[in-house]
């Protein structure tokens, strides 16, 4: 496994920016903080495979890229809704919870498949 630093920059500052967005667009007032660091966090893991990381096997490479890009748009999407909404803080840290760690999970299935 190998992370290239430039992309992975890139993809926190552009992480960055979404998480002040939805910070700045969140309706349930005294849950912005929870919203802009949950997003990030989520948005970082999902866009910094997407982008920065790579594997000496290039199946697997492009297995986890593709991966990190369809978890990131559902996080986008996700906390983009919870943005808009009433956001209970349960229900949002269970959801995204679930979603950050079911993405963990499945690229690390990838990474290790040796195919």
């Amino acid at each position: 496994m190998k992370v290239n630093i430039v992309p992975t920059i890139i993809a926190g500052a552009i992480s960055a920016l979404l998480a002040y967005a939805l910070y700045s667009i969140c309706r349930t007032e005294g849950q912005e903080i929870l919203l802009a660091i949950g997003g990030f966090i989520c948005f970082f893991v999902t866009f910094g495979v997407a982008l920065g990381v790579r594997f000496e096997n290039s199946r697997a490479s492009v297995n986890t890229a593709v991966l990190g890009w369809v978890f990131f748009l559902t996080l986008l999407i996700s906390n983009g809704i919870f943005a808009f909404v009433t956001l209970h803080t349960p229900a949002y840290v269970i959801v995204n919870g679930i979603l950050l760690l079911a993405f963990i999970g499945i690229t690390y299935a990838v990474t290790k498949a040796k195919q």
